[in-house]
C-alpha cells in the first residue's frame, strides 16, 4: 500500500500520542530573531511588524499583519493577510496552505520561519540550544553578536520608516576596583546580580545585551531621546537603590550611563548610533559618574 506522505499529518494521533495541536512551532531560521521558538497554541495567531501581532518580526518587507496560523480542526493552517509582498511556503506564494511538519515559511525579504511540531523533550533542547547561541553565558543578557545584529535591523528600520530608536549604554563605576578588593568571584557575581535587576526593571520590547566586560547596552525601540532617559535613570536609580554583595560583605554599586537616538542627521549607522551612545557614556565618567548623559549633535 502507498501512503501519500502529504496527508499524514492529518490523521488522527494514535493512542497515546499527544496532540499535535499542543505541540506546534515555528521556528526562527533567518532574520532578527533566529533561533526564537514560538508556540502556536492559540486558534489564531498573527505574523507581522504591527502591535496586533503575536509573532513579531524585524523586516521592511513585513506588513503590519502579514499573515496567520490558524488552528482548524486536526489542520494548521498558513494565511496570507493581504500583505503587500506575499506570504511563501516552501518557495511557492500561498494565500491560504495546510502546514506540515518541516515545512517552511517566507515573510518579507530576510525572514523564514520553520513549521515543526517538538514534544517536551525536544522544546527543552531548541530552547537550550537557542539561549546558548545568543545569551551571555555568566549575565543570561544577550551576546554582542545578537547586539549587533539586532541593533542593524532597528536602525535600518527606524530609518526607513522615520520611527524613534534610542540606544541606552551603561558600565559599571570602579569596577576594577571590586575585582581588586573583593576577588573575581564577587565581581561576577555583581554582574550577574545586576544584569537580573536590569531585565526586571525593562520593558518587554526592550533588548538587553552583554556589550562587553562590565559594559551593557539597552535597545530601545519606539522611544525618543526623552524616552530613553527615562528608561537610563530607571536602571541608574535602580542600581544606586539595590544592595549588592558577596560572601557576606555590601558591595556599594553605581552605574554612568549614556544614550543616543534617531532621528539625528549626525548618525548615519548603527555603529555611529553605539559611538554616540558611548561618547555619552564617557561624559557621565567625566561628570563625577552615577548620572545620566545625553548624546546631543551640534
Amino acid at each position: 500500500m502507498v501512503v501519500d506522505e502529504s496527508t499524514r499529518m492529518f490523521e488522527p494521533p494514535a493512542v497515546g500520542q499527544a496532540e499535535k495541536r499542543d505541540r506546534a512551532y515555528l521556528v526562527v531560521l533567518a532574520g532578527s530573531a533566529v533561533g526564537e521558538m514560538y508556540k502556536v497554541d492559540q486558534e489564531r495567531t498573527i505574523i507581522g511588524r504591527g502591535g496586533k501581532a503575536q509573532i513579531r518580526m524585524i523586516d521592511d518587507g513585513i506588513s503590519r499583519e502579514h499573515a496567520e496560523i490558524v488552528l482548524q480542526g486536526n489542520e494548521v493552517l498558513l494565511r496570507d493577510l493581504g500583505s503587500t509582498n506575499g506570504t511563501f511556503c516552501n518557495g511557492v506564494r500561498v494565500d491560504s496552505k495546510p502546514l506540515a511538519d518541516g515545512d517552511k515559511i517566507l515573510v518579507g525579504s530576510t525572514t523564514i520561519l520553520k513549521f515543526t511540531y517538538h514534544d517536551n523533550l525536544d522544546e527543552v533542547f531548541q530552547r537550550q540550544m537557542y539561549e546558548s547561541a545568543l545569551r551571555d553565558g555568566l549575565t543570561k543578557a544577550f551576546n554582542k553578536k545578537y547586539f549587533t545584529d539586532r541593533l542593524e535591523s532597528e536602525f535600518m528600520f527606524s530609518v526607513r520608516h522615520n520611527a524613534p530608536l534610542a540606544l541606552v549604554m551603561f558600565d559599571i563605576d570602579h569596577f576594577k576596583k571590586i575585582n581588586d578588593s573583593y576577588g573575581h568571584q564577587a565581581g561576577d557575581a555583581v554582574l550577574t546580580d545586576l544584569a537580573a535587576l536590569m531585565m526586571m526593571s525593562l520593558r518587554t520590547e526592550d533588548v538587553f545585551a552583554r556589550y562587553g566586560g562590565e559594559e551593557f547596552a539597552v535597545i530601545c525601540r519606539g522611544s525618543d531621546l526623552a524616552q530613553g532617559q527615562v528608561i537610563g535613570e530607571r536602571l541608574r536609580r535602580a542600581t544606586e537603590g539595590r544592595q549588592f554583595g558577596y560572601d557576606g560583605k555590601v558591595i556599594p554599586i553605581t552605574i554612568s550611563v549614556g544614550l543616543a537616538g534617531v532621528p539625528d542627521a549626525a548618525i548615519k549607522d548603527a555603529s555611529g548610533l553605539v559611538a554616540a551612545a558611548d561618547s555619552a557614556l564617557y561624559r557621565s565618567k567625566q561628570g563625577g559618574r552615577n548620572r545620566v548623559s545625553v548624546h546631543m549633535s551640534l
